[in-house]
């Protein structure tokens, strides 16, 4: 394992160079590994282990949606496709990928299909971080891992393809056989890695929350909706309006802060744009500095986790959802840029 020095703090890191594919497959030789779920992460975590070349199979209810992608997937019933409970039984390890609230629902079948010596595999620490409210408390013969790719299970297929790796964080929660360290690397490894950083069950899912509602998703929403508003308000078209908002910044200048960093970026905008882009970002920084404490607190307290548990644990949870993204998707903003990607040169 190397160690990264960031600004005086040294964090522990695990490359593809020092742990390269096949030393992951020759650790995991003896394996059977059961990804159960196939909503989010489970499509990509598995067709990758599976191209990687690893023993893989999926559990899945059957007769559902995700039971007949997975059928098309490659995944064969009887073969490598099962219903979750025999998936579990001819697994040594678990890879847990249904979501939050379905874990809850699954647990007792998973549970009971724990023999010594298995592990338990998450890729988000969630359930276990929040045991008191989730009932998922893992029996102590079972190593108890995760690898959580920086990205959705999308990202990590279409990285993959392209022979490229999302980057995860990877935690032990506990070590029951000694062999912790080594599977739970060979898996991020496995899945398609680009590097692996160290952390606990409990900062990723504290860091995962935050981000999911912070930059990640809800902050950078919030943003790009007050930015849109403001500039239709004062007269400017949905397309110059969305342009400026988005377009721009997602296909012109993120990809530059992705190759070398913000003051790259800066460095290669106009001088306009730098001074302004200087003037402004502090202030924008104290303005949403303390949404980001409390939202913080929150997760902390478990409030947040509460709340999703609550709301996605009701019968009616997709039909709310779906409201809610219809209202997002039909917003004009959201128009605009539905016509402005296909004005894109490559979709003409």
């Amino acid at each position: 394992m190397a160690q990264l020095n960031f600004g005086g703090v040294t964090e522990n890191v695990v490359t593809r160079e020092e742990f390269p594919l096949a030393k992951a497959l020759q650790v995991l030789k003896d394996e059977t590994i059961a990804v159960i779920g196939y909503g989010v992460q489970g499509p990509g975590q598995s067709l990758n282990l599976r191209d990687n070349g690893f023993n893989v199979i999926v559990g899945q209810r059957k007769g559902g949606a995700s039971w007949e992608k997975a059928k098309s997937d490659g995944w064969v019933e009887g073969k490598t496709l099962f219903d979750i409970e025999e998936a579990c039984q001819k697994a040594t390890i678990i890879q847990f990928l249904l979501s939050d609230a379905g874990q809850i629902s699954a647990w007792p079948t998973i549970k009971k299909n724990l023999t010594a010596g298995k592990a338990l595999y998450f890729s988000h620490g969630f359930a276990v971080t929040y045991h008191e409210r989730t009932g998922i408390i893992p029996p102590k013969d079972v190593d108890v891992i995760l690898v959580a790719p920086k990205g959705s299970g999308t990202s990590l297929r279409r990285m993959f393809l392209q022979g490229r790796g999302l980057n995860s964080s990877f935690a032990i929660f506990q070590d029951a056989t000694g062999k912790a360290k080594d599977r739970v690397v060979a898996l991020g490894i496995g899945v398609g890695s680009g590097y692996l950083f160290e952390t606990t069950f409990k900062r990723e899912v504290y860091s995962d929350l935050t981000g999911e509602r912070g930059t990640l998703m809800g902050a950078i929403q919030g943003i790009f909706a007050a930015q849109y508003e403001v500039l239709r308000a004062n007269g400017h078209t949905p397309s110059e309006a969305f342009n400026e908002t988005v377009e721009e910044l997602t296909q012109s200048l993120m990809p530059l802060v992705a190759e070398n960093g913000m003051d790259w970026m800066y460095a290669n905008c106009s001088t306009t744009a730098q001074r302004g882009a200087l003037d402004w970002w502090k202030k924008f920084r104290d303005a949403s500095k303390p949404v980001f404490e409390d939202l913080y607190k929150e997760v902390a307290a478990g409030n947040e986790a509460q709340r999703s548990i609550d709301s996605n644990s009701k019968a009616d949870y997709r039909v709310k959802l779906e409201a809610e993204l219809k209202e997002l998707r039909e917003s004009e903003m959201w128009q605009a840029g539905q016509t402005v990607r296909k004005l894109r040169p490559e979709n003409n």
